[in-house]
């Protein structure tokens, strides 16, 4: 069987290069959308090269026709079954894929309005539609976010043709770390600022449609994910001046809560460690950078949410006393900005790292990955080493951050509670909160740490955690 196909592929070559009977070609790809000519081959290898081969025929506007009915077998070979969360797609594929949809944006049919192609079956969708789900199922590469571009575009807007706007995101997804690769500085500064406007507000998309008389989201789609591109977008030279606030219009309203807080943060991590976005706010520069732009938008909650990042255990070196001493400053900055009742969430945060990084530490032995931490030196198969240093190193970032704050923890002073000013050395007069106003335990924090301390000690030798 796997012969007949060769044979046929060979001799469907030949005919599209000879640009001859047209008619007699758009009724034998007409055919192939209800077969699966690369079921044989185990993958759509031949039908991408089918599209380039039309795209550079001489058929003309015929070719749109033609492409798309190729692209509409690609989607049966790969979506026999839905939902599809992941295809290999070889980057040789994408270009032909990225020319279809082009050539589609000239000469495409219109399509009704309030269609809703999630919901229809594969043969009957719109092949531009079959094309960007294909894109966004398959694992992004950094070499296409300029010839991306265009795409998105146009199909970003939710006054695209196609109704596909969480597509398109999950495809700017995807192609995550092409935003940030060192071709996009080639890129004129209008066209990153049309991506930015048509990326917009991450977690509006179109009216889903109803099933049972509810709303149905579309599958795979995450709008906090996108989001966080745009906050990394706000540590970067290159994108920052793009970003408005209405495009954390809706993040900022989910964040105003412990919970919207929490899932943010996992997102980010997830990202982190997965490695679609390992540079995410990974220096102390590039979190100061990001703080300052997200105020300039007003967006406190997301600046929150960036602290709180920071703070996390292994994002920023604990030795590294510059980066923290730019961080504490933003840190300090901010609380006596915005209030000191804030700081519940930031303890709120450090304090519940045994289960925030446990999840890190899970999510790092599933993708079988190891990370090397600045002090956790974490490992799949030391599970008490890796407790030990969990608590070890939020009562560190606790100490930093009372000392921060003005009160030293080791003497039980803190700062005079009319002036603010620290009894201590902690900090330079004038620069610190009141204790009194922090929510915050000192003694039970204190306690807390001399026992772990006495722990670490006395396990020091026997499990060798230097």
């Amino acid at each position: 069987m796997g012969a007949v196909i060769l044979l046929f592929h060979r001799q469907l070559q030949r005919v599209i290069k000879e640009t001859a009977d047209g008619y007699a070609l758009t009724s034998v790809l007409s055919v192939l959308v209800h077969l699966d000519p690369f079921e044989t081959m185990d993958n759509g290898e031949l039908g991408f090269s089918w599209i380039t081969e039309i795209l550079n025929s001489g058929y003309g506007e015929e070719r749109e026709r033609m492409a798309g009915q190729v692209v509409q077998s690609l989607g049966r070979h790969f979506f026999r079954t839905e939902p599809v969360s992941l295809i290999y797609v070889k980057p040789t594929w994408i270009p032909p894929l990225l020319g279809f949809l082009s050539l589609s944006n000239k000469f495409g049919p219109e399509i009704p309005t309030g269609y809703t192609p999630f919901y229809t079956p594969n043969t009957t969708r719109p092949p531009e539609f079959t094309a960007l789900s294909i894109l966004a199922a398959s694992l992004g590469s950094a070499d296409f976010g300029p010839m991306l571009l265009p795409i998105l575009h146009s199909t970003l807007p939710s006054t695209s043709r196609l109704h596909a706007r969480c597509l398109a995101l999950n495809i700017f997804q995807g192609f995550m770390s092409g935003w940030f690769s060192p071709k996009m500085e080639e890129i004129p500064s209008k066209d990153l600022n049309k991506l930015v406007q048509a990326v917009g507000d991450p977690f509006e998309f179109l009216t889903p449609p109803l099933l049972d008389g509810k709303p149905v989201l579309p599958p795979d789609y995450d709008p906090m994910m996108a989001t966080t591109i745009l906050i990394e977008f706000a540590s970067s030279h290159l994108w920052r001046k793009h970003l408005r606030r209405s495009s954390f219009a809706s993040c900022e309203e989910i964040l105003s809560t412990w919970s919207g807080k929490r899932i943010a943060l996992r997102c980010m991590l997830y990202m982190a460690l997965s490695r679609h976005l390992p540079q995410l706010l990974s220096t102390a520069t590039k979190i100061a950078v990001a703080i300052k732009r997200l105020e300039e938008l007003q967006c406190w909650n997301t600046v929150e949410v960036v602290i709180m990042w920071a703070w996390t255990v292994g994002v920023v070196n604990p030795v590294d006393h510059d980066s923290w001493q730019l961080i504490g400053r933003e840190t300090l900055r901010f609380y006596q900005i915005h209030g000191a009742e804030r700081l519940t969430a930031l303890k709120q945060h450090i304090t519940g790292e045994d289960r925030f990084l446990g999840e890190r530490h899970r999510m790092e032995s599933e993708m079988e990955i190891f990370i090397e931490l600045p002090v956790l030196k974490l490992h799949s198969n030391s599970t008490f080493r890796c407790h030990i240093y969990r608590n070890l190193s939020q009562v560190c970032q606790l100490r930093r951050l009372y000392q921060l704050f003005g009160y030293d923890p080791t003497t039980r002073e803190g700062a005079d509670e009319e002036t603010g000013v620290p009894s201590g050395n902690s900090v330079a007069s004038g620069d610190s909160v009141a204790p009194s106003a922090l929510p915050m335990d000192w003694a039970y924090d204190y306690q807390r740490e001399s026992y772990l301390r006495d722990i670490y000690t006395r396990n020091d030798a026997r499990y060798n955690l230097r």
